[in-house]
């Protein structure tokens, strides 16, 4: 029986097989040398955080931002660069939004904010037994109908209700709403302990990746997450800059070990061979997380919610 090494191809060889199926022989001695180079940069690469269950919106992966992407939110040195990589991103996520004349809040179980560092709340009772809400004293229905209020001043009109969901957060829908988010969730909780219906007018926006989009940005872009030492790396950017490769940056996911979104167009051969080259060094590949993220959401867009 062979051995695990020989099993396993060298790096030189994947080189030379990836070299070859890009074409690179054809396209010049530089690319293949760049795609060499930047499968040995040594960076402290990540991988990207999986979306965690969580009540809170802004917990998850904020694909929600690249549908209003502002042009100056992307960095880079040439502005048609830049712009054709905002393009692409754009094209990432769509948005639609149902009118309900009734739909019952208990059905809420998300809230948007941030969560609380270290203590993962999966549902709206787990929040309400938090000390924060428990001190809204919540043990009657007026009680309910009050912390309602403070989180919904419409309540009592015909102003709809925001609610929202996105396909990459599963089946969670949430509140829309940022600020007083412990007496929302106090409310819901309780109205749900003790059977109360809450019937009210919403707004439903539904948030979904676009797969055409997707495969659109795959065939166009490398998009790496680089972490925050790459761009004091004298190696990467080297390889990054002494080519006048095209290039942008983009500042997106909230992760530690993961500063920014590198897109690299694969039209062009040395940024192609960057891209490669990277991703045999370890750099997170953007493109196969989104295409992991859950594709569900509760409520599809047509149907009725009952």
């Amino acid at each position: 029986m062979p051995s695990l090494s020989e099993q396993m191809p060298s790096l030189s060889s994947r080189l030379s097989q990836l070299a070859s199926r890009l074409g690179f022989s054809a396209r010049g001695a530089r690319a293949r040398q760049v795609l060499e180079q930047a499968s040995r940069v040594r960076l402290p690469f990540q991988p990207l955080p999986e979306p965690s269950p969580s009540i809170f919106w802004h917990d998850g992966p904020p694909l929600q931002y690249l549908l209003e992407l502002p042009r100056g939110a992307l960095s880079g040195p040439v502005k048609d660069d830049k712009d054709r990589a905002h393009a692409a991103l754009q094209r990432l996520v769509t948005r639609e939004s149902e009118f309900h004349a009734a739909f019952d809040l208990r059905l809420v179980d998300g809230v948007g904010g941030h969560g609380i560092p270290g203590t993962p709340l999966l549902t709206l009772e787990a929040f309400a037994a938090t000390p924060e809400c428990r001190r809204l004293r919540i043990i009657s229905f007026k009680d309910c109908m009050r912390a309602l209020r403070t989180a919904l001043p419409v309540i009592d009109s015909e102003t709809p209700v925001e609610l929202r969901q996105a396909t990459w957060l599963g089946e969670r829908l949430f509140w829309a709403g940022d600020h007083h988010v412990d007496a929302f969730a106090s409310a819901i909780a309780y109205a749900r302990l003790r059977g109360l219906e809450l019937m009210r007018p919403a707004r439903l926006t539904d948030y979904r990746l676009d797969l055409g989009g997707l495969q659109t940005l795959d065939q166009t872009y490398h998009v790496l997450a680089m972490p925050a030492p790459a761009w004091n790396d004298r190696q990467f950017m080297s390889l990054l800059l002494d080519d006048r490769t095209p290039y942008a940056r983009l500042t997106l996911l909230r992760s530690e070990g993961n500063s920014e979104l590198l897109l690299l167009e694969k039209r062009h051969p040395i940024a192609d061979a960057l891209g490669e080259g990277l991703k045999l060094a370890g750099a997170p590949d953007m493109i196969g997380y989104l295409r992991d993220l859950p594709r569900i959401t509760r409520f599809r867009r047509g149907n009725t919610l009952e």
